[in-house]
């Protein structure tokens, strides 16, 4: 099942999707209200319809999640990335941070580009949702409803700008207003085979392939990521945790998004964010 937060120009509401008809049916409540379910595999029992099919492109995207939940990112996983991209060795444990809701964008929306920066940076990267009303933390993948795409989108020059002796600040590289997509929608976990998802990642710029991973090639997989943060600050259904970016970003080619620029971000079995830099007030 597809779930996608959408809006005809009036209040966001949330759909099932049907992609290959080009198709929506609004369902009712909030994620909190039918997650848990969908999560335990009750399936479209779970859902209550509250109107016929429409087109999808009658109705603007938006980044499937609630203005109450939180973003998290769990960074530092994938080894070849942290080599080839920062000249660094994997770390002892994964790095986690939250991520400001108003940088979030819907799957065809303009990315902002940031005045303050001069080294705006792409990293796709596979999201999990969390469903579940409490993390099960023996069985943690069982909390999670499913996946959808993000593009982590950071200013490294910002990252780079923290005060001496205190590192990376990580605010201002990745919270940017209007710079981090997420969607098109959420593919509910039971589309995936069993386990931590094996998914190609692919990221192009003006139709150019700048990243090209698996995420076979995480060091912590997504059960594990879930239990880390959980550990630390609870997951809530509906919150939405990045795992990480393969290699192939702007910090080691160098070619950093410009104004203009047409972004596609893909997760295999799931979807693409189409997103052009454009430079705003």
């Amino acid at each position: 099942m597809k779930l996608a937060r959408c809006t005809d120009g009036g209040a966001p509401f949330w759909a099932v999707v049907e992609p290959e008809k080009g198709t929506l049916r609004p369902i009712e409540g909030s994620v909190a209200q039918w997650g848990p379910a969908l999560t335990r595999g009750e399936g479209e029992a779970a859902l209550r319809f509250t109107g016929a099919q429409r087109p999808i492109s009658s109705v603007r995207l938006l980044p499937p999640i609630e203005r109450t939940n939180r973003v998290v990112v769990a960074g530092a996983n994938y080894a070849k990335h942290l080599a080839a991209d920062f000249g660094i060795k994997s770390h002892s444990q994964p790095i986690a941070f939250l991520k400001a809701h108003g940088a979030l964008i819907g799957a065809n929306d303009a990315l902002r580009y940031p005045p303050l920066t001069k080294e705006l940076d792409h990293e796709v990267e596979l999201v999990a949702v969390i469903g579940a009303e409490r993390v099960d933390r023996s069985n943690p993948l069982s909390s999670v409803l499913g996946y959808t795409v993000g593009n982590d989108v950071s200013a490294r020059d910002l990252q780079r700008s923290g005060p001496p002796g205190v590192g990376m600040d990580l605010f201002a590289a990745k919270s940017a207003d209007q710079t981090t997509g997420l969607g098109p929608w959420i593919v509910t976990r039971d589309e995936f085979p069993q386990g931590s998802p094996k998914l190609r990642l692919l990221l192009r710029v003006n139709g150019d392939v700048r990243q090209d991973g698996n995420t076979a090639e995480m060091t912590w997989d997504v059960g594990q990521l879930v239990s880390f943060v959980d550990e630390r600050s609870s997951f809530e259904c509906g919150d939405v945790m990045f795992t990480g970016s393969p290699a192939g970003t702007a910090q080691g080619s160098g070619k950093f998004l410009q104004p203009g620029d047409v972004v596609e971000a893909e997760v295999e079995g799931i979807g693409t964010l189409r997103n052009v830099v454009t430079l705003m007030d």
